[in-house]
């Protein structure tokens, strides 16, 4: 498979005529809206107060070059920013300002060995997520043509993409599926999947793909904060797709964990490192100097890495089931069944054209 062209780097750069708390997550949050790649952030202050920011982007609809694209850009910021902003300009990023952007090349080898050497344990390590009660079991004796996974771990905002991401790498196609919620913030998946049209029966696939789940469920962020020279620098991880593709809104968020904790961001490299056979997507924050005096450690390391988390659970429905039916010629539809599942604890009969159906035509109930 061919891999997909690097977008054009843009240079947006806007001056604001005093800094405030919030002001990068309200600029990040208009830029994910208008499906704009954000690859570095630079923030000056001038000692008259003002503020020069610099955002290193890319365009996943590639048309930033026109006038309509660029003029849609500086009118979202200017709806956001109001008087605040004085200056806005978008320009091409020359080759040298490009490579610039992609940020800093090594990571520091105490840094490696401490965000990316987790293993899977009992004990909740530094850097990870939370305390996360993770689970997951393949059983093919359910359906004809289907395998079926189950996976119980705790719920947090974008658990569903880390597992499709996950299938994609694999090319694991989903055929149906039950979301729901359980007791203390837990969530239990149920996927029947195929493999060009085939179960999963090979032991060496299956155990790969339930190592891959484990650890991308188990610790999703990898989050670490430590000295760079006089400075505090805040780090955040996570791991690429193999096709290429990274998490998406993880900036989002943590300029949201950084808002809530009333600390300004410096400056902000966001680059890819290849760490033990595996590509990460770093972000490094220089948090002000000022602020990082002001807030502990701990508490910016637990506010970067819950923020996904308290997003899910006010943002989350309180079950759901989904089908999907695939036709030769016609793309996957989800649609919920008439009856949304409460709980799993309860038995609860099949819906109709369920993957689990038995070979009497007769269909069993889930528990």
């Amino acid at each position: 498979m061919d891999q997909p062209k690097a977008h054009d780097v843009f240079l947006l750069k806007f001056w604001c005529s005093c800094d405030h708390k919030g002001l990068l997550h309200d600029v990040t949050r208009v830029l994910c809206e208008l499906e704009l790649t954000i690859k570095r952030v630079k923030v000056s202050t001038t000692p008259d107060g003002r503020v020069m920011d610099l955002f290193f982007v890319t365009d996943s609809r590639a048309i930033l070059d026109t006038q309509q694209r660029q003029g849609e850009t500086i009118c979202h910021l200017r709806d956001v920013l109001g008087d605040f902003i004085l200056s806005c300009e978008i320009e091409m990023a020359g080759p040298e300002v490009a490579a610039c952007s992609q940020g800093s090349l090594l990571l520091p080898s105490a840094v490696i060995e401490d965000m990316f050497s987790l293993e899977l344990s009992s004990e909740s390590p530094t850097g990870s997520l939370f305390s996360n009660p993770l689970s997951i079991i393949m059983d093919n004796s359910l359906s004809q043509s289907h395998t079926l996974v189950q996976v119980l771990c705790q719920d947090y905002k974008g658990l569903i993409s880390d597992i499709m991401r996950t299938l994609k790498d694999y090319n694991i196609q989903v055929s149906y599926g039950r979301f729901c919620e359980k007791a203390k913030g837990n969530c239990e998946v149920e996927l029947f999947m195929q493999v060009d049209g085939n179960k999963i029966v090979d032991p060496n696939k299956k155990n790969a793909l339930c190592s891959h789940l484990r650890m991308e469920l188990w610790c999703p962020l990898r989050v670490a904060i430590v000295n760079r020279g006089p400075d505090t620098e805040l780090l955040v991880a996570n791991p690429v797709e193999f096709s290429g593709g990274g998490r998406p809104l993880v900036f989002h968020d943590i300029t949201l964990a950084l808002e809530t904790l009333n600390t300004r961001i410096f400056s902000v490299e966001i680059g890819r490192h290849m760490v033990r056979n595996r590509e990460w997507e770093v972000y490094r924050i220089l948090i002000d100097e000022a602020d990082s005096l002001c807030v502990p450690r701990k508490k910016i390391v637990e506010g970067a890495a819950a923020t996904k988390a308290k997003a899910a659970a006010a943002a989350k429905p309180k079950a759901a089931v989904v089908c999907v039916k695939r036709k030769a010629a016609e793309k996957p539809k989800m649609k919920p069944a008439a009856k949304p599942v409460q709980t799993f604890a309860k038995a609860t009969p099949c819906e109709e054209g369920c993957p689990c159906e038995a070979e009497d035509g007769s269909r069993p109930r889930h528990r």
